[in-house]
């Protein structure tokens, strides 16, 4: 291996050993990495380039397919979209939908650490609820293993959830045991419109407060008009959705089916990202705050995609100048105060002039760095990205 102070931008280990014995030489030699997988996200502040790019393009291997066991291995670099069109040959599926990117790019990796979802974290949960187990390089140069590819694993120090969400910042996920699920047979949908906020926060809880078996529930909002989706799987879909379009005209929207309804979904999901030069601030919030959530959108000019009752949303702000971006987001984040409202895309002139985090240093915080600091004490790992310049 390179010494640090010579090695190339763009380094692609195959190995998590390998991955660990350069993260270690960069430890020693206090040179930062930037663990990056295909590049669909530039989230967190913008800092300053490191000197090292550790990419996973070179593990990309679905190591393992259990089918009988609905469970799958996979090193971090798989791309998502790749993997779907071989786990739907079985009739099986790895829930996280997210925006994948340009030709499906996103991998599993960056999903994970990103701690991104799409429509079906509705029914099967964000990702770290489908990870059983995780392996892990390290900045002192150890390769570690936790949790299991059986979903009765009752391991002990849960490292898989602890590096889901963590932007990279305490290591290199390098290989990961999810549980898988099968795949629908058919789907149905049903929508319900309005052009009151209120009206769609109460037909959105109407739903979500039902005994119907939802896959995904979810909302949108834009130009004054606001969308329930309400999608369901399996062999009694349709009849689902049907019984889900009397819920909905019952709370007083436009209910309608939607029969070709893959479109309108790939939109929501699209949604959660920006136009170039515009900017998505994620909220996380109540299911009871989305009428207010609307509001925000609607008075910084932009539009609303959200789990309805998961009480996360996804404001998108139009391409406009630096100045002006910072403005909107601030507006919105005045509406929804004390909801975290953190930003995701975004020029990065936007997060450098604003916390993109929006968080407190509070007890989390403290501990979060303690936990930086027990896993990368040199800060090695993707520094000064993440929540509170960790």
């Amino acid at each position: 291996m390179a010494h640090p102070a010579n090695t190339i931008r763009g380094e692609a280990p195959a190995t998590a050993l390998d991955a660990a014995e350069l993260l270690h030489a960069c430890a020693l030699e206090r040179t930062a990495v930037r663990i990056a997988g295909s590049g669909t996200k530039a989230w967190g502040y913008p800092g300053a380039e490191p000197a090292l790019r550790l990419q996973t393009t070179a593990l990309h291997a679905i190591v393992e397919h259990n089918e009988g066991d609905l469970t799958a291995v996979l090193q971090p670099g798989v791309a998502l979209g790749e993997l779907d069109d071989v786990l739907a040959a079985a009739g099986q599926m790895l829930a996280l939908d997210p925006p994948l990117g340009a030709h499906g790019k996103a991998t599993v990796g960056g999903v994970i650490a990103a701690a991104d979802s799409g429509p079906l974290r509705h029914r099967y949960g964000a990702p770290r609820d489908l990870v059983l187990g995780v392996t892990v390089a390290l900045s002192d140069g150890t390769v570690a293993h936790a949790g299991g590819k059986v979903i009765k694993n009752v391991a002990g120090y849960d490292l898989a959830k602890l590096f889901s969400g963590s932007f990279g910042t305490l290591g290199l996920i390098a290989e990961v045991a999810v549980r898988l699920h099968p795949r629908p047979r058919s789907q149905a949908t049903a929508t319900g419109t309005t052009d009151d906020p209120a009206t769609l926060a109460t037909a959105a809880g109407v739903l979500a407060h039902s005994s119907l078996e939802l896959q995904s529930l979810d909302v949108r909002w834009r130009s004054s008009l606001g969308m329930v989706l309400a999608r369901f799987g399996g062999v009694a879909a349709g009849d689902q959705a049907a019984a889900a379009r009397r819920l909905l005209s019952r709370a007083g929207v436009q209910a309608a089916a939607v029969e070709d309804d893959e479109p309108l979904w790939e939109a929501q999901r699209a949604a959660q990202r920006s136009a170039e030069g515009g900017a998505v601030v994620r909220v996380s919030g109540r299911p009871s705050q989305l009428a207010d959530a609307c509001v925000a959108a609607q008075v910084a000019g932009g539009s609303l995609v959200g789990r309805a009752a998961l009480g996360v949303s996804w404001i998108a702000l139009p391409a406009a100048a630096p100045g002006e971006l910072v403005t909107s987001i601030a507006r919105v984040r005045k509406v929804l105060a004390p909801s975290p409202c953190v930003v995701l895309d975004a020029p990065a002139y936007v997060r450098t002039h604003l916390d993109p985090w929006d968080h407190p240093e509070d007890a989390a915080l403290v501990l979060m760095r303690r936990v930086k600091a027990r896993f990368d004490p040199t800060a090695t790992c993707n520094p000064a990205i993440f929540v509170g310049g960790i």
